[in-house]
């Protein structure tokens, strides 16, 4: 993938965003690690409108659901106040799907790649190869 220079790359899962910007130019990736944002404990987001079942049957999914609705509403907010141009997410697939009923309109004009694959956890380098291999 050609990720744009500046481009941030969102890592997140059920409990975690990891954030990075890419410092390579067009054709070489090279994320550097950004700071990690603080996120409001808990959200209104869709965890809470969630109610154990077979699709969603414990507290722990729930939380996981309203971690990724916080984060999403974290980089709408960033992407809305103009400090994201360019945005590729990295999350397992059901946090990705998730993060993607709360995406705003305009992240959604700046999303340059998604990636259904966990990677919290997984060294810079890690990370850079599975964006330029996406």
């Amino acid at each position: 993938m050609l990720l744009p220079i500046n481009a941030t790359v969102a890592v997140a899962d059920g409990e975690t965003l990891a954030l990075y910007r890419n410092s390579g130019h067009e054709g070489a990736v090279a994320l550097t690690a950004l700071p990690a944002p603080q996120l409001a404990e808990t959200s209104a987001g869709s965890g809470g409108r969630h109610y154990s079942s077979a699709g969603n049957p414990d507290v722990h999914h729930q939380a996981e659901d309203d971690f990724a609705a916080g984060a999403a509403a974290w980089l709408n907010r960033q992407v809305l106040d103009g400090k994201v141009e360019a945005l590729m997410v990295i999350a397992p697939p059901k946090t990705l799907g998730e993060l993607r009923k709360h995406y705003h309109k305009a992240l959604q004009a700046v999303l340059v790649g998604e990636l259904a694959k966990e990677m919290v956890g997984r060294s810079v380098e890690d990370i850079a190869a599975a964006v330029a291999h996406a």
